[in-house]
């Protein structure tokens, strides 16, 4: 009975920290709630120690001391939560570098320098998530022949007759016009973009069209920002 007590109270009190984290609720500001949650928490062992005589106070006086601790962590998590997201997210981004590293306070997206050397950009183009290598030299976004296919593109129809300079060497490539490109947050409509034809390109490339329409954009080290 104590433990469902004292568990009782911890989950209502953290639900109201969340919830009263913009202003007051039920006429409550979160300065009260933190001042009156632990005599709610004294409140419920005094309570439990009635009902359970047969408990030790040493047991008592364990679970107590487990409970103030596992508290203080929540709470000290809670106030750091912003900080925390921001860690995980690059702990994260360090284990899967194409995933976007996103800071909502500064309006940045950032990402990881890959093993390979490169930054690698997983985007959403036309509702489909295909991964593009970061390059400022190529004056366009260039999507390979699979990676246009998978975003609905029909490159059967299109006219390669532009001629492109390629790692492979000089290719042909089709113009069109993408109706998305998604970044994190980032969202660009109606972006021209190159169809490199078959064998003329390994990997699809975020090129300036999209690139120019940004705020700014830096490279520092092994991470990339993104700025909208």
């Amino acid at each position: 009975m104590l433990f469902i007590g004292v568990a009782l109270v911890f989950a209502i009190g953290l639900a109201l920290l969340i919830v009263t984290d913009a202003g007051t609720l039920i006429g409550v500001s979160q300065t009260q709630l933190g001042q009156a949650l632990p005599l709610l928490i004294i409140l419920v062992l005094f309570a439990g120690s009635f009902f359970a005589r047969r408990r030790q106070f040493p047991e008592m006086l364990r679970s107590l001391i487990a409970w103030v601790g596992i508290f203080a962590v929540a709470l000290i998590g809670y106030s750091y939560r912003d900080d925390l997201m921001t860690v995980a997210g690059r702990v994260f981004g360090e284990l899967r570098p194409g995933v976007a590293i996103v800071d909502a306070q500064g309006g940045t997206v950032s990402f990881r320098r890959g093993m390979g050397g490169h930054f690698v950009i997983n985007a959403e183009i036309n509702g489909h998530d295909l991964p593009l290598i970061f390059d400022t030299g190529a004056s366009a976004v260039v999507l390979t022949v699979e990676d246009a296919n998978a975003a609905g593109i029909d490159t059967a129809s299109l006219n390669y007759s532009v001629r492109v300079s390629t790692a492979n060497g000089t290719g042909r490539a089709a113009v069109v016009t993408l109706d998305q490109i998604v970044i994190g947050p980032i969202v660009r409509k109606r972006v021209r973009a190159f169809i490199a034809e078959h064998g003329a390109l390994e990997t699809s490339l975020l090129g300036m069209t999209f690139l120019e329409t940004l705020e700014r954009y830096s490279v520092s080290s092994d991470q990339l920002e993104l700025i909208d």
